[in-house]
């Protein structure tokens, strides 16, 4: 599947563009796909493609993002160690959307920059040139450099992955 411009830019496409982030924009079915259907569509590695996976800390406080690669999972002890958390878990499908005001399937990390969210990536980013992530709704995804992914986000880097 080939780039394809999108038709309206949303926030996650001009805050990219605003902080001169290269991005290439990858249309799909507005359906809720997983990351492994979204990488062989684009005919991708699944480990290419990174979700994001909504975490809620066991007090208060508010969610983190866990984003990692398409052929993996949270290990959510490992993500507790790694934000400093002693228990953690994964809210419901519902609650996540709720929590970040955005459909699953859509959640991402660039949608969330301004909220304030912590944000975790799985070390396996560090890996690649480029990884796939959504732009913020369903349907839109991008290919960005993870070296400017990083810096804009600014995110913990850890193992927070393991095998699905």
């Amino acid at each position: 599947m080939s780039a394809k411009k999108a038709k309206k830019k949303n926030n996650v496409l001009r805050l990219l563009e605003q902080r001169g982030v290269p991005y290439e924009v990858f249309t799909l079915p507005p359906e809720k796909l997983g990351a492994r259907e979204v990488a062989q569509r684009l005919g991708v590695p699944a480990a290419q493609v990174f979700k994001t996976i909504v975490v809620v800390r066991q007090g208060r406080g508010k969610p983190i993002l866990a984003v990692v690669p398409g052929d993996r999972e949270v290990d959510l002890k490992a993500f507790a160690r790694a934000v400093g958390e002693k228990k953690v878990h994964l809210p419901t499908e519902r609650e996540a959307e709720r929590l970040t005001g955005l459909q699953a399937g859509g959640i991402s990390p660039l949608a969330l920059a301004g909220r304030r969210f912590q944000v975790v990536f799985d070390q396996a980013v560090q890996e690649w040139e480029a990884i796939h992530i959504s732009g913020g709704e369903r349907g839109l995804n991008l290919r960005v450099p993870v070296n400017a992914l990083l810096a804009l986000l600014h995110p913990l880097v850890a193992p927070i992955s393991r095998g699905a």
